[in-house]
């Protein structure tokens, strides 16, 4: 039974493979590894100097090594050999010299790599945090949470143990071997070609092995991301599986993922099991050659006895560098698979993009929205498919989340969007916010295209209030403060004041300056929205989206968090998403979104007069209410 047969036996359901998922069909190829190295370039520059400063500590430590033996092939030829004193006695204290030197260096070149490697990883996750900070929302809808997190904790921490292990002893290694070639070349190039003989083996060998290894460890990294996410969402939703009793199931699924990760990370241990007795065996065979053969050239006078005690002495600083990189070579694999996967995420384009000569952003104005196309996914396809704002006949329409809307809301204009879930309403709010950029049409404030002001501006004018009030660990005052870091104490209060909320939170314990904790889990859901609210309010926008904000509030907490609302909205543009019709019923306008189309755009009476879709939401609700 081979090994997909036995991964097929050991689960008990199919699963996809991982997204971007690398396969063992074929080799990394030289434009993967010169995109990785040009990616991580600007990352590794400002540690230019001391990585050089580092290699040269290298090679004056590598040559104090290859001191001692050729020392001691003096000794042999000039010292015992010719029954001279003085030239032992000289030695001797240059031998003492030299392990003097080689010990200062040695911890030199350690303290300068630790520096250079630390600080890389150190400014890597600032970079990937900074960039996963700035992706568009169109990124986290297509990739899983425990895919994200996995980027910053194990493929940065295989890396992390390469440069606190591993980097000192590789770039040692490395140049140990070049110079111990060379001055073995200088010594005797005869009993040099001798060792080189095992080398196209041993080469042979390593890409090979190069070339599996590598192939397995991006697939460890895939599966490490699917185990993550797998336990990520057990943890996020340990409550719904105790309530359904789907402990089981969920185990099962991890156990999958678990499995999976396992036999990879096998396969990469197989493949190491091969390879370093290729190495050890090419260091003995080279040892049996170099006393054999030098032993015969010895006896002919070709090469002395010092000469070949000193490459006998030195094969160990020739091959014991390639068994120890060859031991190194998995955590180098692991941590060039992990540097590959950060690559990736570093070429992750942020689709809403910033504007190359961003525009001021008006101060207030009307929002117009003209022939709106929205799809979820990748848009490059369909952007080329249309055709005077139209899609090619040829292109599936139910692809499209939104079609051919067309809206304008007037300065101060509060509208209500309703419709069944998944119609579109929250979707239209986004894109009128510049969190998605549409597949075509445009959406304008004040006749500024939204696309050419620069996101922080926006951000200024257009404020989202989303269904759930996330908060940050740190005191209330500090989750408000968000909105506007600059603001002084007095302008935060100030914004509690306009809700009228300031008592409610001055009551705690420890007032404004109550710790909040992960999520906000110390305060109430209700709480949770109203400092939300405020934090609205200090942002001060031109417009305000509300995403259905006390549709998870029980009746005690909703109206009080409406109140704040009502406050919040006074003067300002509104644009509500609203599950309730009693918010749509207050509403200037109400749009009625349903199968990607603004269907009805009206006021409440007059689409209760037309008699048409809202008129029946209406209805139903209403007779609801009555039940009750």
């Amino acid at each position: 039974m081979n090994r997909n047969d036995t991964k097929r036996r050991l689960w008990t359901a199919p699963e996809p493979p991982p997204k971007q998922a690398h396969t063992r069909e074929g080799p990394r190829t030289w434009a993967d590894t010169r995109r990785l190295l040009t990616r991580l370039a600007p990352v590794a520059r400002p540690y230019r100097r001391r990585l050089i400063g580092a290699i040269v500590l290298v090679v004056v430590y590598a040559l104090t090594i290859l001191a001692g033996p050729y020392l001691l092939k003096i000794a042999i030829d000039h010292g015992i050999g010719d029954r001279n004193g003085r030239v032992l006695n000289i030695v001797v204290a240059i031998y003492f010299v030299v392990m003097i030197v080689s010990w200062r260096v040695e911890g030199l070149q350690i303290n300068m790599m630790a520096l250079v490697g630390e600080g890389f990883l150190r400014d890597l996750r600032k970079r990937v945090f900074s960039h996963l900070l700035r992706l568009s929302m169109p990124y986290y809808d297509r990739e899983s949470s425990g895919v994200v997190v996995s980027r910053m904790t194990s493929d940065i921490d295989v890396m992390e143990n390469l440069v606190q292990q591993g980097l000192i002893l590789i770039v040692t290694n490395l140049v140990l071997l070049g110079v111990a070639v060379v001055v073995l070349a200088v010594v005797s190039w005869q009993l040099l070609l001798l060792c080189l003989i095992p080398l196209p083996g041993v080469a042979i060998a390593t890409i090979k092995f190069n070339r599996d290894s590598n192939r397995s460890y991006l697939l460890i990294r895939d599966w490490i991301g699917m185990t993550l996410t797998s336990l990520q969402e057990g943890i996020s939703g340990v409550r719904i599986i105790q309530a359904f009793d789907r402990s089981e199931v969920e185990v099962k699924r991890f156990s999958r993922h678990n499995r999976g990760l396992y036999d990879e990370y096998m396969h990469s241990v197989l493949i190491s099991c091969w390879y370093l007795p290729v190495i050890e065996f090419s260091g003995v065979l080279t040892t049996a050659l170099v006393i054999g053969v030098g032993g015969v050239m010895t006896v002919h006078g070709t090469v002395t006895i010092g000469t070949v005690t000193f490459f006998v002495l030195s094969l160990s600083n020739l091959f014991d560098p390639v068994q120890q990189l060859s031991q190194y070579v998995n955590q180098v694999q692991q941590a060039g698979a992990g540097l590959s996967k950060l690559a990736d995420l570093l070429d992750e384009p942020v689709v809403v993009a910033e504007p190359d000569d961003p525009v001021a952003c008006p101060e207030r104005g009307d929002l117009v929205v003209r022939n709106l196309w929205f799809a979820y996914g990748d848009h490059d396809e369909l952007r080329g498919s249309f055709v005077d704002g139209r899609p090619a006949d040829d292109i599936d329409r139910d692809v499209f989340v939104l079609r051919a809307v067309d809206l304008t809301i007037t300065a101060g204009e509060h509208l209500a969007l309703v419709g069944p879930t998944g119609a579109g309403k929250s979707t239209l709010a986004k894109l009128i916010a510049r969190f998605y950029d549409p597949v075509a049409g445009t959406v304008t404030f004040d006749g500024v295209d939204v696309r050419d002001v620069a996101g922080a501006e926006l951000r200024s004018r257009i404020c989202v209030v989303p269904q759930e009030g996330f908060l940050f660990s740190g005191s209330i005052m500090e989750n408000v403060r968000i909105a506007r870091p600059a603001a002084t104490d007095a302008e935060i209060l100030a914004a509690f004041d306009v809700l009228g909320v300031r008592e409610r939170f001055e009551a705690l314990p420890e007032g404004l300056a109550t710790e909040v904790h992960e999520r906000g889990s110390r305060l109430s859901a209700g709480e949770k929205q109203l400092v939300s609210l405020v934090r609205a309010a200090l942002a001060d926008p031109a417009v305000l989206v509300l995403d259905e904000a006390t549709s998870s509030l029980d009746p005690g907490t909703e109206a009080l968090v409406e109140e704040a609302m009502e406050r919040l909205m006074h003067g300002r543009t509104v644009i509500l998403i609203a599950h309730r019709l009693s918010t749509a019923e207050r509403a200037d306008r109400v749009g009625v979104v349903a199968d990607g189309e603004l269907g009805e755009l009206g006021s409440h009476d007059e689409l209760v007069a037309l008699g048409g879709r809202y008129a029946g939401l209406y209805e139903v609700w209403s007779a609801g209410l009555a039940s009750a």
